[in-house]
């Protein structure tokens, strides 16, 4: 009797247990479908669809295999596999349930008895790009593979269409008999091919490829249509535990009104496989906690999904904290979502230590820590912010930063290269007093790209005194003002990013009439708009039209200088790169990384960790009419700026979330500052008062073994790169045993008076 006590008793605890777990399972808030409408044209068309579940816990997950399906005309489509694919034209609509919620996906077949022309471009194309085939390492080399060239990722159809029909004439490919084409017993491993096997003999690879060999290898019509943009669904997931899967969807639109699903063709890269992983055929499978950013690719377009996984079933609870400013706000959704908790505050003279070290480049005294301590007044944080970015010494620090990005520095190089230490000091005093007058930021780089005149008299001319080459000029132009690299372009299409060879030398032909000759004074280059000049397209060797990066192709009127139609576009609201690079690049400043990192590498395959901060950054600095100062207050009297390095159990291996103050050295002028203000001693640069700051030298030629030791940057290139904030052995073996520390003690006397 009392054994079978305990056994009803184990059972009703399990079952209260069980009922437990149920009431504590997220409950379904919403259901999504993708992607929105389908659009079936011609006998071969299809269109995949995935189903999403949104759940209260933030989480998702693929329904997709569990969800119903109906069809208010079952004859104009048949459904297999989750694929629709085209019976008879006409219009329907499909419907979803599951869990207690429904949706109708709009469904319209046009032509659905007509088979679409096989196409070069369109079918043959993308199966070299899926397989790999005119990649790096194989056949896209700059030499090509095994006798056989493509064009890297595809950048040029026609040289390929060239070199199949027209190289190793009745080999690589046989018209005759199509299937002893070397094509296809290559890819498919029959004869022997270095790179093994491709594809299957029975896939739509081979399918395709061999109905375009049936049909005579035709070219294809110029006016074939081409891809005009690709979307990629779902764009976000939130996916709990590791094994949990979700199908994705890529669809692709043409210049001709149609779409097209290209999952199967699209090439699919994961920047973190330790947190989530992706299959060829677009499938994804989470591990490890962590964020991914998932690439989709297809012809000259890349689109990409965030994805997050999350602990299966963690009793999280976010705590109760204030939210100073919207970027709090955007920062705790985004820890909401991963189940992270920000840290703690610093304490008051952490603040202030880093409030002072990051925004004016010097210490707090001692007084000043101890009167900010003992201040028990509300708001006091907000004051000392105020505060800070009106001192002259917040002027110092980004006429530094703006240095950096603009090459500031003098040479001695020969002839029309040469950059005096005239023309270096002019042009960091138009910079230091653009930023001491708070010139709003959008009319100082409408000032530089539009620059004309002499050197001397207008020092933002000096912009194109330090670089007189076309293709460079761009390139720097893009990757300071916009955060873009587009060198890649110069030679083929950029693997990871949206930009083409088209894009690059569009770009490049708004500084192809620059003219340069000399001033009265050697030194002195006079800029002025020459009226004429092309750049040419390495591939087509046509003249390139202007045309703004990722925008439109402007009207410029016979003679109008093609920089003033740039620069009226590319510092505005037109420009979707400008106030989000620059908000970007003020962020990583204060907190040692960017929303995207490196701040001048922004692409679809580096997107941003929070892309809504981002985004309400760059509407607040738009808004504010591009007022610096005004972004830097909010950026200070942010709750995340203020918060503690002290990791608590869900933030401790974050890095790229912001749920906790960073660990960061100073840069290198700053240190030397602080060593000779703790110290009571002074250096003398070239050109400056003793006792000027270091973060004052206006020339980046201008060093010294400490300053390079620590990693300040030469100014020989626009890249990020070069400020080198990662410590070192030798850093900290001349901290310890170097002549800059022990003389500056020594000359101080500090230690001997305290001692």
């Amino acid at each position: 009797m009392i054994m079978k006590k305990a056994l009803l008793a184990s059972v009703w605890g399990l079952c209260l247990a069980s009922a437990a777990g149920a009431l504590a399972r997220p409950a379904l808030t919403e259901l999504k479908v993708f992607p929105p409408d389908v659009n079936l044209t011609t006998q071969r068309d299809r269109q995949s669809i995935v189903v999403q579940a949104v759940y209260d816990d933030g989480t998702t997950r693929d329904v997709t295999a569990d969800a119903a399906y109906t069809f208010g005309d079952k004859k104009l489509v048949r459904f297999e596999h989750h694929t629709l694919h085209p019976l008879n034209d006409g219009a329907t609509e499909l419907k979803i349930k599951f869990g207690g919620k429904s949706l109708a996906v709009p469904v319209k077949v046009e032509r659905a008895r007509e088979e679409r022309p096989i196409s070069f471009k369109l079918d043959v194309m993308p199966v070299f790009m899926k397989s790999g085939c005119n990649a790096g390492g194989c056949h896209g080399a700059a030499r090509g593979k095994d006798g056989f060239r493509l064009s890297l990722f595809g950048f040029d159809p026609d040289g390929d269409y060239f070199r199949i029909t027209r190289e190793n004439v009745g080999r690589r490919i046989n018209l005759a008999i199509p299937e002893d084409s070397l094509l296809l017993t290559k890819s498919i491993a029959k004869a022997q091919h270095t790179g093994g096997e491709c594809f299957k003999p029975d896939s739509e690879y081979y399918d395709a490829i061999l109905r375009w060999l049936r049909a005579g290898a035709p070219k294809d019509d110029p006016k074939v249509a081409t891809v005009t943009g690709l979307e990629i669904y779902p764009k976000q997931a939130v996916m709990a535990g590791s094994n949990a899967t979700q199908r994705l969807t890529v669809r692709a639109t043409y210049s001709d009104g149609t779409d097209r699903d290209v999952t199967t063709l699209a090439a699919f890269m994961s920047n973190n496989d330790v947190a989530v992983k992706v299959s060829k055929e677009g499938l994804l499978t989470s591990d490890k906690r962590g964020e991914a950013f998932i690439l989709a690719r297809f012809e000259t377009f890349a689109v990409g999904a965030q994805v997050l996984v999350v602990p299966r079933e963690q009793t999280f609870t976010f705590p109760e904290v204030a939210a100073n400013n919207y970027i709090d706000e955007h920062i705790h959704n985004k820890l909401r979502k991963l189940r992270i908790a920000p840290s703690d505050l610093a304490d008051d003279a952490t603040f202030l230590r880093r409030a002072y070290i990051d925004t004016i480049g010097i210490l707090p005294t001692p007084a000043e820590v101890k009167d900010f301590e003992q201040d028990l007044s509300t708001g006091k944080r907000e004051r000392v912010v105020d505060e800070l970015i009106n001192r002259p010494e917040f002027a110092d620090i980004w006429v530094m930063k703006w240095g950096e990005l603009l090459r500031v520095r003098s040479n001695n190089n020969g002839g029309a290269d040469y950059f005096s230490y005239k023309n270096t000091w002019q042009y960091y005093t138009w910079l230091r007093d653009q930023i001491v007058k708070n010139v709003p930021v959008d009319k100082m780089v409408q000032s530089l790209i539009a620059a004309t005149g002499s050197s001397f008299e207008n020092p933002a001319v000096n912009f194109y005194k330090l670089e007189r080459d076309t293709l460079k000029m761009s390139e720097d132009v893009a990757q300071v003002f916009m955060g873009i690299r587009t060198q890649c372009a110069q030679c083929h299409n950029h693997p990871f990013d949206r930009w083409t060879m088209d894009d690059y030398y569009s770009f490049a032909a708004f500084f192809a009439q620059v003219g340069r000759k000399q001033g009265t004074d050697y030194r002195d280059t006079v800029v002025f708009n020459r009226g004429g000049g092309e750049v040419q397209h390495l591939v087509s060797r046509k003249n390139a039209t202007p045309k703004f990066l990722g925008g439109a192709v402007p009207e410029i009127k016979p003679g109008q200088d093609r920089r003033e139609v740039l620069a009226g576009w590319i510092a505005s609201t037109d420009n979707p790169f400008f106030a989000r690079n620059l908000a970007n690049i003020v962020w990583a400043h204060f907190f040692g990384r960017g929303i995207i990192d490196p701040v001048d590498d922004v692409r679809i395959s580096n997107p941003p960790s929070n892309p809504e901060l981002l985004d309400a950054l760059a509407a607040k600095f738009t808004e504010y009419n591009y007022d610096f100062k005004r972004l830097v207050r909010d950026i200070l009297t942010s709750r995340t700026y203020q918060l503690s390095t002290r990791a608590n159990e869900t933030n401790a291996d974050d890095l790229a979330n912001f749920a906790k103050g960073g660990i960061r050295r100073m840069r290198a002028e700053v240190l030397l500052d602080a060593i000779n203000q703790v110290t009571e001693t002074q250096d003398k640069y070239r050109g400056m008062p003793a006792g000027a700051r270091t973060v004052q030298i206006a020339d980046g030629n201008v060093s010294t073994y400490f300053l390079t030791t620590f990693g300040r940057a030469k100014r020989e290139s626009v890249c990020s790169c070069e400020v080198v904030m990662e410590p070192s052995l030798s850093q900290a073996l001349h901290l310890l045993n170097g002549d800059t520390v022990n003389n500056k003690v020594q000359q101080g006397g500090v230690v001997a008076r305290l001692m």
